[in-house]
């Protein structure tokens, strides 16, 4: 059995709540660690007893997506610069707290160069699951697509609850059609730059939608245009479509790491002053 977290999308969306009630000049690193770590804990404590151990999954800082389709998540350093807050204190405490993690902790942390958590999870996933349960700790709906596989189950922790899917296989066609504005990927009869040059997207209505959903795209793609964005968006979020050499990599890294103890955690808390987190120790 296995908790497979996606770190950065778990913490930064668990940081955004907290900051919410924190001033932001009171926003430094020690801070962000205990959230960091204490989120941890919390998902530890809630479902290690039932699902076995965490895995944590964490973005590369490249892309093998960006490097086929420029536009991919483009849109997102605006964004962060348009909120006010200190990016570049976050992303470096993230990345120093994922290094921490990867020597102390008892957790296997899995970073392979090129791959996103997306794709680390969704190898694992179709690698382990017809032999245990598998439980995704994320708040991201690409993951599920990954429902097509037995015993998958995941756990939003923006929600608080468990997502799951009538459909996965007509999901993941729908997603295919429809794009990803969260990830700067338009719909599949829209061109690759619409968001970047703030177009409105192709407009796709609920009949077509339905009638494209149910059909095959070879049939359904009635001109080269369309089967191009079909094709570009099925490589961009279709999980099945991660390249060999990368699922290569991310078996190799898994098979390869070995977690930290319990001691060492110990060792780290107490060098960290970190009390409440020495007494909860068991909890992790």
């Amino acid at each position: 059995m296995s908790i497979l977290v996606d770190l950065n999308q778990v913490l930064i969306s668990n940081l955004m709540k907290q900051i919410a009630t924190t001033p932001k000049s009171e926003l430094d690193e020690n801070l962000i660690r205990h959230m960091v770590l204490n989120s941890l804990r919390s998902y530890a404590k809630q479902f290690k007893s039932q699902y076995g151990d965490i895995i944590i999954a964490c973005d590369s800082k490249k892309y093998w997506r960006r490097e086929i389709f420029p536009f991919y998540k483009a849109h997102r350093k605006k964004d962060r610069e348009n909120s006010g807050l200190d990016w570049h204190l976050i992303f470096e405490t993230l990345n120093k707290i994922r290094d921490e993690l990867k020597l102390y902790f008892p957790y296997r942390v899995l970073e392979v160069e090129g791959a996103e958590a997306d794709d680390i999870i969704a190898v694992l996933t179709a690698r382990m699951s017809p032999n245990e349960n598998i439980l995704i700790l994320s708040s991201d709906k690409d993951f599920v697509q990954l429902q097509k596989y037995p015993n998958v189950f995941q756990y939003s922790p923006i929600l608080k609850r468990f997502v799951t899917t009538a459909d996965p296989k007509q999901f993941i066609k729908e997603h295919i059609l429809r794009g990803d504005r969260g990830d700067g990927i338009p719909n599949f009869l829209s061109p690759d730059n619409t968001f970047a040059l703030g177009e409105r997207q192709k407009v796709i209505s609920k009949k077509k939608l339905v009638e494209w959903v149910n059909s095959d795209p070879k049939e359904s793609c009635i001109t080269d245009t369309m089967m191009r964005g079909y094709k570009r968006n099925q490589l961009l979020v279709d999980l099945d479509c991660v390249p060999e050499n990368i699922k290569e990599n991310i078996v190799k890294a898994f098979d390869e790491t070995k977690p930290g103890t319990k001691q060492k955690m110990l060792n780290y808390f107490i060098q960290n002053r970190m009390k409440y987190l020495i007494e909860v120790l068991d909890e992790f």
